[in-house]
């Protein structure tokens, strides 16, 4: 069971810590969806493993009560919106680490236009700006259910409810390539010419140096 004081942990490191490949892979991974640290991703790795683990003895089952819990890890994963309704457990196998990913309410914040990129996301939820069906989420690694998705928003009490705020994603409006040209040519008009060679009358003549002639 464990105790209070030291929990247990949630979560499985890799088997071999110093492989180049991996920690590479790790790092684009970790920038791409703003990760505070690698422990957070190693949380959403350790339960699409889950995933697999369930997936995998149920395949070699063919009980009624293997084929109960096939069909709730399949509810499961199809609530967030991770496979469609009429998948199969071998479909589980197919599921990767960005499918989980997506998931997560930084990434939804994001990706709905309620942040200007994906820490901003992450910094709205930690002040708890972010409401999931008129409940506060302060947790960026929330997972997102299907019909909570259509229902994330700003605190109705927040000064980042109003879309003018200067924080909020502006869209900036399509301008066409006509207008483009005609603004880059006004721009090389406005230009000053700077001339590199500067006028000889302005300069002052520079001393010449004095030189010390030696005694023999």
């Amino acid at each position: 069971m464990g105790t209070p004081r030291r929990p247990r942990k949630k979560y499985e490191t890799p088997e071999h810590p110093w492989r180049k490949e991996r920690i590479e892979a790790e790092k684009l991974i970790v920038k791409e969806y703003g990760l505070k640290n690698k422990k957070e991703l190693y949380k959403m790795d350790s339960k699409l493993r889950g995933f697999y683990r369930q997936a995998r003895l149920l395949i070699s089952k063919t009980t009624e009560q293997s084929k109960k819990e096939e069909k709730q890890l399949l509810e499961k994963i199809h609530k967030y919106n991770m496979l469609e309704k009429n998948s199969r457990v071998e479909d589980v196998l197919n599921l990767k680490l960005n499918n989980i990913m997506d998931r997560r309410l930084q990434t939804l914040v994001y990706k709905q236009g309620l942040a200007k990129s994906i820490n901003q996301a992450r910094q709205f939820i930690v002040h708890g700006h972010i409401f999931v069906s008129s409940r506060k989420v302060d947790v960026p690694s929330y997972l997102v259910t299907r019909e909570e998705e259509n229902k994330i928003y700003f605190d109705t009490f927040s000064t980042l409810a109003n879309p003018e705020h200067a924080e909020r994603a502006i869209k900036a409006k399509p301008v066409k390539q006509e207008e483009r040209k005609h603004e880059k040519r006004e721009d090389k008009k406005e230009r000053p010419k700077y001339h590199k060679e500067k006028s000889k009358e302005g300069r002052k003549p520079r001393p010449k140096k004095e030189i010390k002639k030696k005694h023999d």
